[in-house]
């Protein structure tokens, strides 16, 4: 996922102007991660995000669902935290209710993919929860193009959902209606991404939001799994799913969209179910059926020219300076 996992960066690239200057910190516009160029540096985030997500799988039988995802959200708040050092007053209500309900949305999203991930294919999973931020582009941009890349991604999980060749029929129903909770979690995500990001500065927002998700995530992680989480090597992994899924990725994207434009961006970051899929297989040894394979094909198909579509439109409604 992005974090994703999705991360912040994508609802910035979805929602903001084309080079935004919002982001945890000042990171530069060169230096060594620069050199990659844009491009390199948004295949390099999506690339942390998924091996961070196939490395989470590798910790569940030692830190089980949850207690990876409060590790995660733990790890990802005090280091963002300490970064962003956010201003705790001269907030409004509101503002604290917008930050709250992101928080939420951002820990619930997480906490019902690592879910889905404990029982079926990273690939597959991926591929489900996308539908969430997908079905939001078409409903937003109410143009009949969209119904098009709507019927497409409904061609997809129509394949997925076909009682052979490897298709959902094969798969854990419960983990697909986590895979697709977590997506509608990740369509509220995208919403109250925009919204705090307009009330906070920077990625204060984002730290903050962060902090709430693991405040409720931890006394469920404890829950589950006890004194297990303070194992030295548990705490490792767990820091290291989250600097490959929250902290490296968000830092590389913020990074790209400075020099890339925000639409190029988010067709990139469409291509997150196929790089799922590749760090399943590498990973996790989760080889996909020439089914699955199709309809992650079509999904991300779908993806591509609901933003592109989208993105056109923006250009059609504001006019050149």
């Amino acid at each position: 996922m992005t974090t994703p996992d999705a991360t912040a960066a994508t609802a910035v690239a979805v929602s903001s102007q084309p080079r935004p200057d919002a982001g945890a910190g000042d990171p530069g516009r060169g230096g060594r991660f620069g050199s990659l160029g844009p491009v390199g540096l948004v295949l390099a985030g999506g690339v942390s995000v998924q091996f961070g997500g196939a490395l989470a799988v590798t910790l569940m039988p030692r830190a089980g669902a949850l207690g990876v995802v409060a590790l995660r959200l733990l790890v990802a708040a005090v280091v963002l935290l300490a970064v962003c050092r956010p201003r705790l007053r001269g907030h409004s209500r509101a503002d604290w209710g917008t930050v709250v309900a992101f928080g939420v949305a951002m820990s619930a999203m997480n906490g019902l993919f690592y879910q889905a991930l404990d029982r079926i294919p990273l690939g597959v999973a991926v591929t489900l929860e996308v539908l969430g931020p997908l079905i939001l582009s078409v409903v937003a941009s109410r143009r009949a193009l969209n119904l098009v890349w709507a019927a497409l991604a409904l061609a997809g999980v129509f394949l997925l959902s076909g009682a052979g060749g490897g298709g959902l029929g094969a798969l854990d129903p419960v983990g697909v209606a986590f895979a697709l909770g977590a997506g509608v979690m990740w369509a509220a995500y995208i919403v109250f991404s925009a919204r705090t990001g307009r009330r906070f500065p920077q990625a204060d927002g984002l730290a903050l939001a962060m902090a709430v998700g693991a405040l409720l995530f931890l006394p469920l992680g404890l829950a589950e799994s006890g004194a297990k989480l303070a194992d030295p090597v548990t705490l490792g992994l767990g820091a290291g799913v989250a600097v490959l899924s929250s902290v490296l990725p968000y830092t590389l994207e913020l990074l790209a969209l400075r020099r890339l434009p925000a639409s190029t961006f988010a067709v990139m970051m469409s291509l997150e179910p196929a790089l799922a899929a590749t760090a399943g297989f590498l990973v996790l040894d989760q080889a996909l059926s020439a089914v699955q394979a199709a309809a992650i094909a079509l999904v991300v198909a779908a993806s591509m020219g609901a933003v592109r579509t989208q993105a056109g439109r923006a250009r059609t409604a504001v006019p050149e300076a």
